[in-house]
């Protein structure tokens, strides 16, 4: 079965690659975060996945990095946890597209990795934008292979970042370290 994985980074590509590899999936990736920002961090982002995804022989595919999609998709809801529904819908539903138009069977995202997103949530996306683009969305709650990952991801020198990637979350992750 041919699955579209979107990737929101390099480290919490490593599990959900390896348990769709171990399960058979032929996996090609897909890097689809006009969320992050600055362009800095973006270039940062990518290069590692470039890296990683080489090494791993994963081909990823790179759409054109547009923040004003992102900017469009969370309009005036500048605050999480609303902003951040917006954003992973934005990316569940392009990844979706992308999968029913070139012959994917099915497709899932690297955000079901992360312990710090809202899984319920990103799940309901998935199969909304499953449904909407006539394509399966695979779902796997991947949380358990997240330390494990992040922890590799850093004996293997792989860029970890700090926060989720947009500007608004970065200042959130300021705030919090002042205080």
């Amino acid at each position: 079965m041919k699955i579209l994985l979107h990737i929101c980074c390099a480290p919490c590509l490593i599990y959900p690659l390896r348990r769709l590899n171990e399960q058979g999936f032929q996996v090609r990736g897909f890097f689809y975060n006009p969320n992050i920002h600055p362009a800095g961090e973006y270039d940062r982002r990518k290069e590692a996945v470039v890296s990683l995804s080489a090494s791993l022989r994963l081909e990823v595919d790179f759409p054109e990095y547009l923040p004003p999609e992102f900017r469009s998709a969370i309009g005036d809801e500048l605050s999480a946890p609303q902003r951040c529904l917006r954003c992973w819908k934005l990316r569940m539903d392009k990844t979706a597209l992308c999968a029913r138009q070139n012959g994917f069977d099915a497709f899932s995202s690297t955000l079901l990795v992360s312990p710090y997103q809202d899984q319920e949530i990103l799940k309901q996306l998935g199969f909304r934008a499953a449904e909407e683009a006539q394509v399966e969305f695979y779902y796997e709650d991947f949380r358990t292979g997240f330390r494990q990952a992040h922890e590799e991801a850093k004996v293997k020198g792989i860029y970890c970042q700090k926060y989720c990637g947009c500007s608004y979350s970065e200042l959130e992750r300021k705030a919090k370290v002042k205080k």
